[in-house]
């Protein structure tokens, strides 16, 4: 019966083709489930190594965790910490609403009066002895000692020329620019030497027309520095002013550590404009936010003080002051040991803020923002505090308080009306920037 083994035969075959297809599915299951246990398996291992796993043995961690974390310990130990820096806002300031009613003070009977002389020729020993002339003189330490008292006499306080014949010291000023600035009350001034910073022009929406017709704002530059600006679109107008700036060119700078000509006008203005009788001094690195009126009636007329300026933000002290300025590298480290050493032989001690005597709030200021009253008192400080970054480093805040406690030590009876003021209030009427890095 033909037909009936026909469909035997097909029967036959599908059955066949049913068993290898359930034995072909059956292969493809297993190896995809071997494929899936593999991949969690390797997951697994990743997840274990990367995010550690505590795994216990009997109570005992995981041998391949200690490994792991002695391996971290050498990659902390070897590779350097990332410091975060800190940072600091300012704070409120209670200035007066504007400068309409302002009232200065009646000459203050407090503040001691002497008359202050200031050496301008050296005569002696320039001419027996082969010593260069010097734009602070050759003072003496006897000159020296007997400058911190606070008495009628003649002393060192820049701008000494040598003999007759000897070439200037330094600092040169045009005759028109000398005029202008003899004719200054109140003066905000700065200065770019080296061309170290760009040019920071005050806020002139926060500063009153009183101010703008009263005030002097001057900038000296030395003619690298005004070559800089010119080429950046700084170009004075025929007034010679930028801005509210007047630029005043100084040529032939006395040293040729920049820093340490940036001290001559930042502690000699008192010399630069002799009829001033307040100042305000800002680095080039700031920007003036507000009337230098109001800054005066703020920080000296309210206070009763002759002299204000900001502690540091963060240093109390000159011994971290020391230590700051070697690991960073900010001058010679054995000029420093010198003029350290020399101070702690006259009695330079630690900051201690639990000792009575002591009248600062630190005795490292931030020094980038003074306001002073040109008194006696006043102007005998900036020259002694002068003399002694013409003496020894440019490093201004390492010689302030040696200078400070020096000159109220010899004068008891003769009070200093020093304000030390917050940091954070320097900050709310300036505007921090960097120096310049493409010089």
């Amino acid at each position: 019966m033909p037909g009936v083994v026909i469909k035997s035969q097909d029967q036959s075959e599908k059955n066949l083709w049913l068993s290898r297809r359930a034995r072909r599915f059956g292969r493809i299951c297993r190896q995809r489930l071997l494929f899936w246990l593999l991949s969690l398996a390797v997951i697994f291992s990743i997840y274990f190594v990367y995010f550690g796993i505590k795994i216990h043995f009997h109570g005992t961690d995981s041998p391949l965790k200690n490994v792991k974390e002695a391996s971290n310990v050498n990659n902390v130990a070897g590779r350097p910490k990332k410091t975060h820096r800190q940072r600091f806002f300012p704070c409120e300031v209670s200035f007066l609403d504007s400068v309409t009613h302002l009232l200065e003070p009646k000459d203050n009977t407090k503040f001691t009066h002497f008359s202050l002389g200031y050496v301008e020729r050296e005569e002696r020993a320039l001419r027996n002895e082969a010593i260069e002339a010097q734009f602070g003189g050759h003072q003496t330490l006897k000159d020296r000692e007997k400058s911190y008292h606070a008495t009628n006499q003649t002393i060192h306080c820049g701008f000494v020329r040598g003999p007759e014949g000897f070439p200037s010291t330094g600092f040169d000023l045009d005759e028109k620019d000398k005029m202008y600035m003899n004719t200054c009350k109140v003066v905000v001034s700065s200065c770019i030497f080296g061309s170290s910073d760009f040019l920071r022009r005050p806020t002139s929406k926060v500063i009153s027309e009183y101010s703008k017709k009263n005030v002097c704002f001057v900038m000296f530059v030395d003619e690298q520095s005004l070559a800089k600006l010119a080429a950046e679109g700084n170009v004075p107008d025929e007034r010679g002013n930028i801005g509210l700036w007047k630029i005043v060119v100084v040529k032939n700078l006395p040293y040729e550590d920049m820093r340490k000509t940036g001290k001559v006008p930042k502690f000699l203005s008192h010399r630069l404009f002799p009829s001033s009788r307040y100042s305000i001094w800002l680095d080039s690195k700031l920007r003036l936010n507000a009337d230098p009126m109001l800054i005066i009636e703020y920080f000296l007329w309210r206070t009763g003080s002759e002299y204000a300026i900001s502690n540091h933000y963060t240093r109390r002290c000159v011994w971290e002051e020391v230590l700051q300025n070697k690991r960073l590298n900010k001058y010679n480290h054995s000029a420093i040991d010198e003029q350290f050493h020399f101070y702690q032989s006259d009695g330079l001690t630690k900051y201690d803020s639990s000792d009575p005597k002591i009248s600062l709030p630190s005795f490292v200021p931030e020094g980038s923002f003074i306001v002073r009253a040109h008194t006696a008192m006043s102007n005998l400080f900036s020259c002694l505090w002068f003399n002694e970054v013409d003496r020894f480093t440019s490093r201004d805040q390492l010689s302030f308080a040696y200078t400070y406690l020096k000159l109220t030590r010899l004068n008891p009876d003769k009070h200093f009306y020093l304000y030390m003021f917050k940091d954070c209030e320097r900050r709310a009427i300036t505007k921090l920037f960097h120096h310049r890095t493409d010089t």
